[in-house]
């Protein structure tokens, strides 16, 4: 079966025109991972400098990818806000036991595309969160990898909202 059958409906690739209509931040973060890629398909984890991307640290989620069949992702690094809307922080554990989405099908489509693809999905699915006072906005998942080819990390950026 295809990835492509695994996107959700709310998930798309990256255009100027999906950009356009989404949170400022969002684009921002976008525009900041393109910088990081100087002429390459998709930036390393060693083109990513915390120290310039300090207002975003809060909303990141950082995930090894350990095996893509069966995929496998695990947490290696979750913002502060992140741990918050979700009510617990997953660092250190698998996907498949601690997603946040309205199905781990889901949730795994859209990392799944942003891997095969290699290359940027945004998700504007709108999801608020029972843990606190927090709407997302939509999430934008980016590839990244050590040797240009292979992405062996997954960046995502979430917007939220108070509601």
């Amino acid at each position: 079966m295809s990835f492509m059958n695994l996107i959700p409906p709310h998930a798309r690739w990256i255009t100027p025109e999906s950009l356009e209509g989404c949170h400022p931040s969002i684009r921002e973060f976008h525009a900041y991972w393109e910088s990081k890629r100087h002429g390459r398909r998709m930036p390393a984890r060693a083109d990513i400098d915390p120290s310039e991307i300090v207002s975003f640290l809060p909303n990141i989620i950082l995930l090894d990818v350990a095996s893509v069949e069966p995929l496998t992702l695990v947490y290696r690094l979750v913002g502060t806000r992140e741990v918050t809307a979700r009510g617990n922080d997953p660092t250190g554990r698998s996907v498949t036991e601690a997603f946040y989405g309205r199905s781990l099908g889901e949730v795994l489509g859209n990392y799944r595309a942003t891997i095969e693809g290699r290359t940027p999905v945004l998700d504007l699915d709108d999801k608020t969160s029972p843990h606190t006072r927090l709407s997302e906005c939509g999430s934008l998942f980016l590839p990244l990898s050590d040797d240009g080819e292979t992405v062996n990390k997954v960046l995502v950026y979430t917007a939220y909202k108070p509601f």
